[in-house]
């Protein structure tokens, strides 16, 4: 086999099998199991789409992934691993060190290299900065995070009961969520005439960055009808957005305005999933609660329990912590896995609880499933077949890729589909709106 995502961990087992959780969910929706199960994924085009934000290009031009003051940084002891890609991050990070916000790469690696790892780790997670020690894999094992990481499954999915969720809206549901609540909370997966699994099903999409929209794109590239809410401030980066945002729509609102909120509950009560991949809690902080029968999906970086379940992260940074840097690193000096691959594999873990939770809502409840990339790097610690004497990576070739218009990027992973639906929109250009649905007179639904 080509050295695809060739790493020291074994990065390529992950990616497959990930990928695979969602094919096997999506033919237990459709009733296709056994001899009839799909072909198996083909490695190239995998590595590639875990890698996607390598082969993304604007006019033939490839993107800068990270910011100036992203990245592993020497500090006096140790090393830190920063993540400042988003405007926000960055002025915390300034501030936190006391420098100015213009402050160079070079200017900002000298302070750096004064003050402790552990210091800079702990006061970072105090003002919402985000900084990451770089431990050893023994270390991260025998902290409290890393053992909170290391419990329950991959995809943890918990049915809800109407008494005891979020409930309806403030002022009661809309009609909509009444008649998708009282038909058993919308359309069965698997059912539609034209052969898309997900046909039917709304998702409301509040998620950034990769993992939460892996998972979103995924679900579109099945069929549901993908709406992203994002609020105006800050705005997403492009080219994150080209990059995972293919077969969906883009939407503004400020969820802390009170129309804003109205509109994105209103949303709420006529979809079937929301994802999420705020830090828990934070959305239902602002007053958006999920129906009954709703599905939710939620990612996030260090879980849902354990002393750090509450702090902000990114895969550069879960890798940072868990020792999976020092693994990929060389004679002491941390590295990165070929691919944002916690984040990838997270997304796609995520669609296939999501579409397993919509398949049994036949007993009419509504379920909360729910990932977290420190957990997925568990998961790729314990994998077996580590190469610490690993090949370069195999680069993708043009037919892992596709052109539309000024932007290339990764063919889906999944075999059965050769492109999505359609590239990314433009950012926020969208009405916050579902399409247009036929009448429900005669469509099958789950009871």
């Amino acid at each position: 086999m080509e050295p695809w995502l060739a790493a020291h961990l074994p990065v390529v087992d992950l990616a497959l099998d990930a990928v695979r959780a969602v094919q096997r969910a999506t033919a237990r929706a459709v009733g296709r199991t056994g001899a009839a199960d799909p072909a198996p994924p083909d490695p190239a085009r995998v590595a590639t789409a875990f890698a996607s934000d390598r082969v993304l290009a604007l006019d033939g031009r490839p993107v800068e992934g990270f910011a100036a003051l992203s990245g592993f940084f020497p500090a006096a002891d140790g090393w830190v691993r920063t993540h400042a890609n988003y405007p926000h991050h960055r002025t915390r990070l300034t501030a936190l060190v006391g420098l100015p916000d213009d402050v160079d790469r070079t200017a900002f690696a000298s302070r750096l290299a004064e003050l402790p790892a552990q210091e800079l780790e702990d006061r970072a997670a105090a003002v919402g900065a985000i900084v990451a020690r770089v431990r050893t894999e023994r270390e991260w094992r025998a902290s409290g995070p890393g053992q909170a990481a290391a419990s329950g499954p991959l995809v943890r999915t918990r049915a809800r009961t109407g008494s005891s969720d979020g409930g309806p809206s403030r002022g009661g549901p809309s009609m909509g969520s009444e008649r998708r609540q009282a038909t058993g909370s919308g359309p069965r997966v698997g059912r539609s005439p034209d052969g898309a699994p997900l046909a039917g099903v709304r998702v409301l999409d509040l998620t950034r960055v990769i993992a939460g929209p892996v998972a979103t794109r995924t679900l579109a590239l099945l069929g549901a009808d993908v709406l992203r809410v994002d609020p105006p401030d800050p705005a997403e980066i492009e080219w994150q957005h080209l990059d995972t945002g293919q077969g969906k729509r883009s939407a503004v609102l400020d969820l802390r305005d009170a129309s804003g909120l109205r509109t994105a509950q209103d949303l709420l009560d006529t979809a079937d999933v929301l994802v999420t991949g705020y830090r828990p809690g934070a959305i239902e902080s602002l007053g958006l609660r999920p129906p009954s029968g709703v599905v939710t999906g939620r990612v996030s970086a260090w879980g849902e329990t354990g002393p750090w379940a509450g702090r902000r992260g990114f895969d550069s940074i879960v890798q940072a912590a868990s020792g999976i840097a020092l693994l990929e690193g060389r004679d002491g000096t941390p590295g990165a896995l070929p691919a944002q691959a916690l984040d990838h594999a997270s997304g796609y873990l995520l669609a296939a609880g999501i579409v397993d939770a919509l398949r049994l809502r036949g007993d009419g409840r509504g379920r909360d499933v729910s990932v977290s990339l420190a957990r997925t790097a568990t998961w790729l610690l314990d994998l077996p077949g580590r190469d610490p004497l690993r090949p370069p990576a195999a680069a993708p070739s043009a037919h892992e890729t596709v052109t539309h218009g000024r932007v290339t990027t990764a063919r889906p992973a999944l075999p059965e589909y050769d492109d999505y639906p359609n590239p990314a929109r433009p950012w926020a250009q969208d009405l916050p709106a579902w399409h247009p649905q036929p009448p429900r007179r005669g469509r099958t639904v789950a009871r």
